[in-house]
């Protein structure tokens, strides 16, 4: 019975405090890293997937795509307001050509749209770097 008692002690005094506090830092800091690496992916493959509908919506203007097509709508809309108004294909883009021709709305559409896709991989480029630990 003795012996028993004393084995129980010594199960009970294994690790000092100091090295479970320790090791619950640790842990901790592993999952913080964790999330804070896959929330930058994911920003990154959002910001990718920004600049590929731009890039897929110039390529529809340019290429005279049907825009009664849904699919062709959903990527002209969405490159539309991805765009966020500064890389308009209007008037108010950063370039512009004028004219109704298809040459110039190709241009407006490659150039901006294009300039657009650019500034969001590089944005997303740089907010993966800022949280990825």
């Amino acid at each position: 019975m003795a012996r028993r008692a004393h084995e129980i002690e010594g199960a009970v005094d294994e690790k000092p405090v100091e090295e479970t506090r320790t090791d619950r830092m640790a842990a901790a800091k592993a999952v913080v890293r964790q999330v804070r690496a896959r929330l930058a992916q994911v920003i990154w493959i959002l910001c990718v997937v920004a600049a590929l509908i731009l890039a897929t919506g110039a390529l529809c203007v340019a290429l005279k795509a049907n825009p009664a097509n849904g699919l062709v709508k959903f990527v002209l809309d969405t490159a539309d307001k991805l765009d966020l108004g500064v890389f308009s294909t209007g008037k108010d883009g950063v370039f512009h050509w004028s004219g109704h021709s298809h040459a110039a709305a190709t241009k407006n559409a490659i150039v901006n749209w294009g300039l657009a896709a650019v500034v969001w991989l590089v944005g997303g480029r740089i907010l993966e770097r800022i949280i990825r630990p």
